[in-house]
């Protein structure tokens, strides 16, 4: 059973824990359960059921309100809220609620609303990378199943796919040609996936690799083709091996190259060896595609 912390809570909600207390106490919209050491801790349909309160709580329901309904009306409701294409709080928990239930049909219709209205580009920087952030952190942390964050990725991969897939291919000449990978060890495909749609859309050639690839595999597709830049994306630490070891290495290796990459990590604010560029923020990485 996954058991969350008041903590754990505010930050997949955006509610206060001091709010959340109040609610509980002043408008007792829920009941907590107690350990032994008399610490609160929330379950997983406690979870979904605040998350609802959220819903309606952001979309302009008075807390007194909501605390009139019985649960049943407040799922109703919550599931009839169509939010707006920049009510991006509102898809990020209506996502993880989904996520959290194994609803595919419900996952697949909230994000097919969302790139709908907000597009997809949108979609992807300020729906889908938060909550893959949020997903992350609490899978790191105990408090949610791999498989649950399986579950989302696949569905999101599957929707990145089919945008990818719907764009012209670009002309195989060019002053560039991307290289598109993931480290070994690094087994999270969707930010280069994005990375291949931007680049993609702007026309410019690449070779995509996909995830944990080796070293020796970058020495021969290099050898073979004439690639000017090595892009890569970080989520996780690279298993026995250090960041800034293997961008050294990366630099040595490919000196005619420009090494690229961005992460989620503290490693950007390293030394970088001449040839080798971070990407730190979003519109960075736009930019970069074009």
């Amino acid at each position: 059973m996954n058991v969350f912390s008041i903590r754990d809570i505010e930050n997949l909600t955006g509610i206060k824990a001091h709010t959340l207390r109040i609610w509980e106490q002043r408008h007792h919209l829920f009941s907590p359960k107690r350990k032994e050491s008399k610490h609160r801790f929330y379950d997983c349909d406690d979870l979904k059921y605040i998350l609802q309160i959220a819903h309606l709580y952001k979309h302009g329901y008075k807390i007194s309100r909501i605390a009139s309904l019985s649960q049943e009306e407040v799922r109703r409701l919550a599931l009839e809220l169509q939010p707006g294409s920049d009510n991006f709080g509102i898809y990020i928990n209506q996502l993880s609620e989904a996520a959290l239930d194994f609803d595919q049909l419900r996952f697949e219709k909230v994000l097919d609303q969302l790139v709908d209205r907000a597009g997809f580009e949108r979609s992807m920087v300020h729906v889908i990378f938060p909550l893959l952030n949020r997903i992350g952190s609490l899978w790191l942390a105990g408090k949610m199943h791999t498989c649950q964050e399986h579950f989302a990725s696949a569905l999101i991969v599957h929707r990145m796919t089919m945008a990818v897939d719907a764009l012209e291919r670009p002309a195989p000449s060019g002053k560039r040609k991307v290289l598109l990978f993931t480290p070994e060890a690094e087994f999270h495909e969707i930010p280069i996936l994005f990375m291949q749609y931007l680049l993609r859309k702007h026309g410019v050639p690449y070779i995509y690799l996909g995830h944990n690839v080796s070293f020796d595999t970058l020495r021969t597709v290099c050898r073979q083709v004439p690639v000017t830049q090595l892009y890569f994306h970080l989520i996780t630490n690279l298993t026995g091996c250090d960041i800034h070891q293997y961008l050294l290495k990366l630099s040595e290796a490919f000196p005619g190259k420009e090494v690229v990459f961005s992460c989620s990590m503290h490693c950007q604010d390293a030394r970088l060896p001449g040839n080798v560029r971070a990407l730190r923020k979003t519109e960075e990485m736009l930019a970069f595609s074009e």
